[in-house]
C-alpha cells in the first residue's frame, strides 16, 4: 500500500494549513518546484488575482467585497493544492521490506522515473510468473503496454494536465506495482482461501487488474483523442489562414 502518512508530509501541510491566507502562493511554488510551467502560470494568476482584490477596495462596499473574492481564491488555491498533491507529497510504501522471490539486489520500491517504474512492475511479474495466474500474467504485461505507449507519447510530447500526469504517475508508481506486490506477498497455499470479502486472493488479483487494465485505456484513449483534437485545431487554422489560397499562386512546380 502507498501512504502519504510521513513526517515531513504532515509538516509541510500543517505548516500550509497555518498560512492558509498564502494557499495562491503554494500553487505557484509547487510549480516551481516542479518546473511545471501550466501550474506557474495557475499559481502567478491567484496571486496576482489576490494581489489586485487587496489593492483596489475604496470603500466599505467594494472592501467586503474584496474579502469574499479572496476568500475564494484562497479557497480555490488549497482544492487545487490537494489536486496536485502528487507533486508535493510523496508517497511511501508500507508493508513488508522483503519481497518474496526477490532477486539479491533488486529494489522493493518502484523509481522515480516513469519508464523505469514500469519496466520495474514488468520485471517483478516476469520474476513471479510461476506464481501468477496465465490469464493475470497476460494481463499485466498488455496493461504495461498500454501504459509505455502513453508514457512514450507523454515524453515526446507533454501536455502539461497536472491532473493527467497524476493519475498516469499514480497508475504506474503506485496501483500496478501496489497490487503485483500485496500478491506476490500471499502465501501459494492461502492464494485459493475466501478471504473477508468472500473472495480469494487470485479473485481479487483478477478483478483489480481488470480495473487497471481500464485505467490504462482510458489514459491511452484520452491521450491520444487530445493529440488528434490538437490536430484538428491546427487543420482548422491552417485551412482559414491559407485555405482562400488554394489555386491563387503558380511556382512553377508540376
Amino acid at each position: 500500500m502507498m501512504s502519504r502518512l510521513t513526517v515531513g508530509n504532515i509538516f509541510k501541510v500543517t505548516v500550509a494549513l497555518l498560512f492558509f491566507p498564502f494557499m495562491p502562493l503554494l500553487v505557484l511554488m509547487i510549480g516551481v518546484r516542479r518546473s511545471n510551467w501550466k501550474v506557474i502560470l495557475e499559481g502567478g494568476l491567484y496571486v496576482a488575482l489576490v494581489l489586485a482584490a487587496v489593492a483596489l477596495p475604496v470603500n466599505a462596499a467594494q472592501f467586503i467585497l474584496s474579502f469574499f473574492v479572496v476568500l475564494g481564491l484562497i479557497a480555490v488555491a488549497g482544492m487545487r493544492s490537494y489536486m496536485l498533491r502528487d507533486l508535493w507529497l510523496h508517497p511511501r510504501t508500507r508493508g513488508p521490506q522483503v519481497m518474496p522471490q526477490s532477486q539479491p539486489g533488486t529494489a522493493t520500491t518502484p523509481p522515480e522515473d516513469l519508464s523505469s517504474a514500469l519496466a520495474w512492475a514488468a520485471a517483478l511479474a516476469k520474476r513471479n510468473r510461476s506464481r501468477l495466474p496465465s490469464e493475470a500474467y497476460v494481463s499485466i504485461l498488455e496493461t504495461c503496454q498500454t501504459l509505455d505507449a502513453v508514457i512514450d507519447a507523454e515524453t515526446r510530447q507533454p501536455l502539461g494536465d497536472p491532473q493527467f500526469e497524476y493519475e498516469l504517475s499514480a497508475t504506474v508508481r503506485d496501483y500496478l506495482p501496489s497490487v503485483l506486490q500485496s500478491y506476490v506477498a500471499i502465501p501459494p497455499k492461502m492464494l485459493e482461501t475466501k478471504q473477508a470479502s468472500g473472495r480469494t486472493p487470485n479473485e481479487e488479483l483478477a478483478e483489480q487488474l481488470q480495473l487497471l487494465a481500464g485505467q490504462a485505456e482510458t489514459l491511452h484513449a484520452s491521450r491520444h483523442r487530445r493529440t488528434s483534437a490538437e490536430l484538428t485545431n491546427t487543420g482548422n487554422f491552417l485551412r482559414e489562414r491559407f485555405g482562400h489560397r488554394q489555386g491563387g499562386f503558380d511556382f512553377g512546380i508540376k
